[in-house]
C-alpha cells in the first residue's frame, strides 16, 4: 500500500499534445478517468489497448525524477512546498522539438535539437534535489531493475539514486507504448507518426509536475504542475 510520487515533465493539461498523449494511452492523469484512444484503424483492437498498458499506468509524462516513496520524516506537503520553491526559482524556456521515434522496444515522443540539454540538465537537477525525499528503494524494486542487464555505471546509480538511467545515462522521453512484439511494431508506429503530424510542436520546458500513486495496484495522476517564472 505504499504511496509513491514522481517528479515529470508534462505539457500544460489543456493543450493538444497534453490531449493527444492522454488519448493513445487512453488516459488522462490531470482528470484521474480513462479516455478516449485515437480514432484510427490501429486502436480498434485489442492489441492497441495491450501495447498501452504500461504507459497507462503512469499517465503521459517525460521522467525528471523516477517514482519513490517517501523517506522517513517527509512529508507530501514538505514535497509539494520544495517543489514549488523549486519551480519558481526556475525561469520558463523553449523547449525541443518532440518525434515519434522507437526507444529500444516501445514507441515515445523523442526530444531533438539544442535545447535536449536544457531538459537533461533540469532532470540531473531533479534527481539531485528531491532526492532527499526519496526513501530506500524496495527489494521488489531492486530485483525487478536488476533483472535488465545494467552497465556497472548504472549499476552505482541505482544503488545512489534509486533508479539506473539517470545523468550521463539519461535520455528524455514520453512514452506512448510499453515493450512491443515485432509483428506490432511498425504498425503503431507508423500509426501514432500520422496520429501526431498534426500536433507536432514543441515541449516547453515551464514546469515540473508531482504526480502520485496511492499505492501500487493504482494509476499514477497529477497531484500539482508547478509553473516557472515567465
Amino acid at each position: 500500500m505504499t504511496v509513491r510520487y514522481a517528479i515529470y515533465l508534462m505539457p500544460e493539461p489543456n493543450s493538444a499534445l497534453w490531449r493527444f498523449g492522454s488519448s493513445v494511452i487512453g488516459y488522462d492523469a490531470a482528470l484521474k478517468r480513462v479516455v478516449d484512444h485515437p480514432r484510427h484503424q490501429a486502436f480498434q483492437e485489442p492489441k492497441a489497448l495491450r501495447a498501452t498498458e504500461a504507459p497507462r499506468r503512469y499517465g503521459f509524462h517525460g521522467t525528471l525524477k523516477a517514482p519513490f516513496a517517501l523517506a522517513d520524516g517527509t512529508t507530501e506537503a514538505g514535497l509539494v512546498e520544495h517543489a514549488r520553491a523549486f519551480a519558481n526559482a526556475r525561469a520558463r524556456q523553449p523547449g525541443p522539438v518532440l518525434e515519434v521515434a522507437m526507444v529500444d522496444e516501445f514507441v515515445a515522443l523523442v526530444s531533438e535539437g539544442d535545447a535536449t540539454g536544457q531538459i537533461d540538465r533540469l532532470a540531473a537537477d531533479c534527481v539531485r534535489e528531491f532526492d532527499p525525499f526519496r526513501g530506500p528503494i524496495s527489494e521488489a524494486d531492486l530485483l525487478r531493475r536488476l533483472a535488465t542487464p545494467l552497465t556497472p555505471r548504472e549499476r552505482a546509480h541505482l544503488d545512489r539514486w534509486g533508479y539506473p538511467y539517470v545523468f550521463e545515462d539519461f535520455r528524455f522521453h514520453m512514452s506512448l507504448t510499453g515493450a512491443l512484439a515485432h509483428d506490432v511494431r511498425d504498425e503503431l508506429l507508423r500509426a501514432l507518426q500520422e496520429l501526431y503530424a498534426p500536433v507536432r510542436t514543441t515541449l516547453d520546458i515551464d514546469a515540473i509536475a508531482i504526480f502520485k500513486q496511492p499505492d501500487r495496484s493504482s494509476q499514477f495522476h497529477v497531484l500539482e504542475r508547478m509553473r516557472f517564472r515567465e
